[in-house]
């Protein structure tokens, strides 16, 4: 068995985050961010587009679709299509729009992406709150519901009663029936699979922690922690050139809801019931982190006072770190720090 890694037992202390340059998109929430094969960032905002942006100055942003409900994660498939993890209608499969020929900046009002739904159910129950994905090189889709009980726009609530409701999921290649790979997830978020696709592992959000399925070798079928104990809140993963592992931490660690998780059941429901109706106010403060497949911590970056709220997806490209956020309106762009 691996032993399991607390972050803050291995982690002398953050260093920088440096300077982050946005990118407005004309909409709000790019909660995730990927990159494709030419190099263009793909994000979906609220209002259900899926934007392409080309991150280098001056930045140009194009609509290539729009999925009909609230996209979340996405992977770039290796014929250019997408898998997009939509919180109101399931996992999806777009086919976007080639370029239009606008000019930097600006949004074609109307898109001909193509989509199509490969999973809206499990078991006969609706899929609902799909949230991150992975593609491995054979066409198997790994991919996470957060929770049976919330919905996106209830996200706290799943964190506060620890309804721990989520399940990591798997469609074969080709379509079918998925499967249930883990389920009872405390708030399942983030997918990431290792470079051999030995293993897949998922952002346990409500837990700090990521858990970890082994898919082949002599521990297939077994699972353990792949990182506990994070300093924040772990939200969708992502995989570097060099098989670093990104974390996205939504926000830091709060008391309250640490004492909430060793609180009786009805006072956690009493907790949620009393925090509903307030305004979620995130503290400006961005952090990621990335780990090697053994578990070492290669970056701890943060950045307070960042001027950008709850950041929800990171992914590495060509020398830069590319952030997006669930509640801002636009990306953010920095520089890859060296390696420690």
């Amino acid at each position: 068995m691996t032993p399991r890694l607390s972050v803050t037992a291995r982690t002398a202390g953050p260093g920088v985050l440096p300077p982050l340059r946005p990118i407005p998109l004309g909409g709000t929430g790019p909660e995730d961010v990927v990159v494709d094969h030419e190099g263009r960032v793909i994000t979906g905002v609220a209002d259900g587009r899926i934007l392409r942006v080309r991150p280098r100055s001056p930045a140009r942003v194009e609509q290539i679709a729009r999925t009909g409900g609230r996209p979340l994660g996405l992977e770039v498939l290796p014929d250019g299509r997408l898998l997009v993890c939509d919180a109101e209608r399931g996992l999806l499969r777009v086919t976007p729009e080639t370029d239009s020929g606008t000019s930097a900046g600006s949004l074609p009002s109307s898109s001909a992406g193509r989509v199509e739904v490969l999973v809206d159910r499990v078991a006969g129950e609706p899929l609902t709150f799909c949230s991150n994905a992975a593609a491995a090189a054979d066409g198997t889709v790994y991919f996470t519901a957060s929770s049976r009980r919330f919905g996106l726009h209830e996200w706290l609530g799943d964190l506060m009663e620890q309804t721990a409701t989520g399940r990591l999921l798997r469609l074969p290649p080709g379509g079918g029936e998925p499967e249930v790979l883990l389920d009872d997830l405390d708030f399942a978020n983030g997918v990431v699979l290792a470079e051999d696709e030995s293993w897949v592992a998922v952002a346990e959000t409500g837990a700090y922690r990521l858990t970890r399925l082994w898919l082949s070798g002599p521990r297939a079928g077994q699972r353990d922690t792949l990182v506990e104990n994070l300093p924040g809140f772990p939200d969708n993963l992502s995989r570097g050139a060099d098989g670093t592992v990104w974390i996205a931490l939504a926000g830091p660690r709060q008391r309250p809801l640490d004492w909430l998780r060793r609180a009786p059941a009805s006072a956690r429901r009493a907790a949620w019931r009393a925090a509903r109706p307030l305004p979620i106010r995130p503290r400006p403060v961005a952090r990621v982190l990335g780990i090697g497949p053994g578990g070492r911590v290669r970056h701890d970056l943060r950045r307070r006072r960042a001027g950008y709220r709850m950041v929800t997806s990171v992914c590495e490209h060509d020398g830069m770190l590319i952030m997006g956020s669930l509640l801002e309106k636009g990306i953010v762009v920095c520089e890859l720090p060296g390696r420690a």
